[in-house]
């Protein structure tokens, strides 16, 4: 004979498995629900690709920042108030029109953090990560970026010592807009090199 029962929980079973491992883990006093709650905040609220668009920005409607960026993209990056883990040691790159560039980490996937939030799992991902330096110009397609032949791919090979932040061009009819509609046009994927930046509507 089989029941039917009524539950008042609204988790998805892994929800489900993530609560009650932290409730055993914080009753054996292995962990501070505190301290899980800030991480949580963290990554949900103050870490993401929404920092990088802000550095890109700020880069597009201020000259002279834009040149900090690029002579010390930590401390540029920094005065931001975005650092720490992934994300001490940067370098900006700077589309043009005659070049475009483009991340990888060909070991691992060694990526900042602090400017772009979690890598997406095609940048960890082996095919990535050994076609990005191989072919370029055919993974871009794949993303739905082409680019002409006389335009040059720098593939740029983030390490644990330094990681990178692509600078995409600003639309040309983006002139006069507030750097937070300027951020608002910045990707996630633009700032790898894998997308381009749309015109502003």
């Amino acid at each position: 004979m089989t029941h039917s029962h009524d539950h008042d929980n609204e988790l998805d079973p892994m929800d489900a498995r993530v609560r009650a491992l932290e409730t055993i883990l914080s009753q054996k006093g292995l962990i501070d629900p505190g301290a899980i709650d800030v991480i949580v905040d963290t990554y949900q609220n103050k870490i993401g690709p929404q920092n990088g668009a802000r550095v890109v920005a700020k880069a597009w409607s201020d000259d002279a920042y834009a040149t900090w960026l690029k002579e010390d993209a930590t401390a540029a990056i920094s005065s931001l108030g975005f650092t720490g883990r992934q994300g001490e040691h940067m370098r900006a790159v700077f589309n043009t029109p005659q070049t475009h560039n483009m991340v990888v980490c060909t070991l691992c996937s060694c990526y900042p953090w602090s400017v772009l939030g979690l890598p997406p799992v095609w940048y960890k991902s082996p095919p990535y990560r050994s076609r990005a330096v191989i072919d370029p110009r055919d993974v871009l397609e794949e993303f739905g970026v082409t680019l002409s032949k006389d335009i040059n791919i720098r593939v740029w090979d983030s390490t644990a010592e330094l990681r990178y932040l692509v600078v995409p061009m600003r639309p040309d009819n983006a002139q006069g807009l507030s750097e937070d509609a300027l951020a608002a046009l910045v990707t996630r994927d633009s700032m790898i090199g894998t997308g381009i930046v749309g015109m502003a509507s």
